[in-house]
């Protein structure tokens, strides 16, 4: 059960989010989804603890530089551990991330709905990360077992101020580009023989579909309230927030069908600069 006496979405995301053991974090993440699907959850309360700086992270993995991060191949089992173990790492942040935009926005004029939408990314992604966990124990490893970077908690630093920017930088860049990438991870996978690993990521990448969806309405949402063209918002954004670059080649289909369009995007990319 939650520590809460009255417990909210809000007062329930912020104490999965700064909850260091893992387990109790993805339990809080689906206690909060499920009883907010359930109604039985107020939004937000004045007694609801304090937002975080930071999420609360067991002692390892050690965090480092992206330059000394374990190599990664499809190739080896050595390879495919470490690469398991970047992805393990990226959903613990995904999860974290749709539970601080729950909790840090929950103040914005948006229907109840935006939060049915980012509380079903951050359950999403507790099981996500619970299937990578188990395939690093069954390969005879686990999370923490080597070092990995923070890069994606930067963005919740340089978009906490903006929804507008928070939408457009975390699931229309970081998750966007999971889009991009996983095709390729996944012929790599089946080619190498490790169709369990493969039929992990083949979840997490129709998953992520739906989790681009969210972030795209919502923007589409904010944008047309303000009368402004998304396109052009977004790519305002990007070049202000976000502070790596927009890598083709790009999976057109997979993004449109998420409701992200050529049009948003193509203009940021290095090739087109």
């Amino acid at each position: 059960m939650s520590r809460l006496t009255t417990p909210t979405l809000r007062g329930l995301a912020i104490e999965a989010l700064r909850e260091p053991d893992l387990d109790e974090k993805r339990r809080l993440t689906r206690l909060a989804g499920e009883r907010w699907a359930a109604r039985t959850l107020g939004l937000s309360a004045p007694s609801d603890p304090p937002l975080p700086a930071r999420p609360g992270r067991p002692v390892e993995p050690p965090l480092v530089s992206p330059r000394h991060v374990p190599r990664r191949s499809a190739h080896t089992v050595e390879g495919r551990i470490a690469m398991i173990h970047a992805l393990a790492h990226i959903e613990l942040n995904a999860i974290d991330l749709a539970l601080d935009i729950v909790a840090r926005f929950c103040g914005q004029p948006v229907p109840r709905s935006f939060f049915d939408g980012w509380m079903m990314v951050a359950t999403d992604e507790a099981r996500h990360f619970g299937l990578l966990e188990d395939r690093l124990h069954r390969l005879g490893s686990r999370y923490g077992a080597m070092p990995a970077h923070d890069g994606l908690w930067q963005a919740v630093e340089v978009t906490a101020h903006d929804l507008a920017a928070r939408l457009a930088v975390v699931p229309l860049i970081l998750e966007a580009r999971g889009l991009d990438v996983t095709p390729s991870l996944l012929a790599k996978l089946h080619e190498v023989g490790d169709p369990e690993t493969a039929a992990i990521l083949e979840v997490i990448y129709n998953d992520e579909k739906r989790h681009v969806a969210v972030g795209a309405k919502w923007f589409r949402f904010l944008c047309a309230r303000q009368r402004i063209d998304p396109a052009r918002r977004f790519q305002e954004l990007v070049r202000e927030c976000f502070r790596g670059e927009v890598k083709a080649p790009f999976n057109d289909r997979a993004r449109a069908e998420a409701g992200l369009t050529p049009t948003f995007y193509r203009s940021l990319s290095s090739l087109s600069q």
